[in-house]
């Protein structure tokens, strides 16, 4: 048995941790970039304890996903204020910018440089700024993740800066800054956070640790994904969440992702979707997938049982099937009145380019099985 778990140097979880941003950030200097969502406003509690610490603080507000472009702006921006440290307060977009700005401020050159499958993919040689994570969402675990997705507008696609150098030195997780999240983006990012979770546990990269994480988590997500979404007040859904979302993280950054991941990289490139509604359409259509191949061409794989075991975990039912997980996860999306992908242009025309480029998508590579192009645009067209 060989793997390798890497995170990041130190997390706090808990409600009300916030509170201790200030002594946590204290040690790296008196400058800071906040890299917040396209609302700075949200930030007002973070900056104002900054400021209590003598932490001088300029804001970076991204809004949308994080390109290349933006990036190179962020990385002149820390430059220009001669920034000892970077913040990332937000979602998965915010802190995946803040991730790339600290990276590229001590690593000189263009993001392109070392980029993935469109860049050079030269690695990153020097340690990154100190950079926190802050997440405000309970869906894409970026504060431990080691790469950051940037889209890259002349190849259409999203693809990752990845390093080991780019892990937070701090990720501060506080459940209570996700009470204020609507129920369409608690939904989409618990999505997220969800599809992480089964995608680490059935990757062909998963190992006892990874294990252990997604089986901790998804009973927690599988109960409190609908509370939250019914009652956003709920802080005992919203700990859960949190404690789901950062599990997700530690997993797929050990263990990689699946062929879902692989698509919501291809249509996320291609079309203005959010990458949790993106997911939690494909993420049904891929486990008929992955079930219908594994059963007629891998019918000894690890990942059957583990399939099974979700079920279980999803429904609560300790005599349920692989084909209940796959309903549990139908009857969520349901419920949530998450939009079909046509809704963000998605068309049956576009079936062979998104394909293709989810066949090149690294995620996919850790997919239980390979799938064919045949299979991947079935999984499509029922997501259309």
């Amino acid at each position: 048995m060989r793997f390798e778990f890497a995170t990041a140097t130190r997390i706090v979880f808990g409600p009300g941790i916030l509170s201790d941003v200030g002594k946590l950030a204290r040690p790296w200097g008196h400058r800071a970039l906040v890299v917040t969502g396209k609302n700075p406003a949200r930030a007002a509690r973070l900056l104002e304890l900054l400021s209590q610490d003598g932490i001088s603080v300029s804001v970076f507000p991204v809004d949308g996903e994080p390109s290349v472009s933006l990036v190179v702006e962020g990385v002149e921006a820390a430059r220009r204020q001669h920034a000892e440290m970077i913040i990332g307060f937000g979602g998965g977009s915010a802190i995946d910018a803040a991730k790339a700005i600290a990276g590229l401020v001590t690593n000189p050159g263009h993001p392109l440089d070392f980029l993935e499958v469109v860049g050079q993919g030269r690695p990153l040689t020097q340690v990154a700024l100190p950079w926190m994570a802050i997440p405000t969402t309970s869906g894409t675990g970026a504060e431990v993740t080691r790469n950051a997705v940037l889209f890259v507008s002349e190849h259409r696609v999203k693809v990752s800066l990845r390093s080991p150098f780019l892990l937070a030195q701090i990720a501060l997780v506080d459940p209570e800054l996700t009470l204020d999240l609507p129920p369409a983006l608690t939904a989409s990012t618990g999505l997220d956070a969800l599809t992480q979770l089964i995608e680490a546990y059935v990757s062909v990269k998963a190992n006892p640790l990874t294990d252990g994480l997604c089986t901790s988590a998804l009973p927690k997500i599988a109960r409190s994904l609908p509370e939250a979404w019914r009652t956003p007040s709920s802080l005992a859904a919203r700990v859960d969440l949190s404690f789901a979302s950062l599990a997700s993280g530690l997993a797929l950054a050990n263990a990689g992702l699946g062929a879902v991941h692989g698509f919501a990289a291809a249509i996320g490139g291609m079309f203005e979707a959010p990458h949790g509604a993106i997911c939690g359409a494909l993420l049904a259509p891929v486990m008929t997938a992955n079930l219908r191949a594994l059963q007629s061409r891998l019918p000894d794989s690890s990942a059957l049982p583990r399939y099974e075991e979700i079920a279980r975990w999803l429904t609560a039912n300790a005599s349920a099937h692989a084909s209940d997980g796959v309903a549990w996860v139908q009857a969520r999306v349901v419920e949530f009145q998450l939009p079909r992908l046509r809704h963000y242009g998605v068309k049956a025309a576009d079936a062979a380019d998104i394909v293709a480029r989810t066949q090149n998508a690294s995620s996919t590579k850790g997919n239980p099985v390979g799938l064919t192009a045949g299979e991947l645009t079935a999984a499509l067209l029922e997501a259309i």
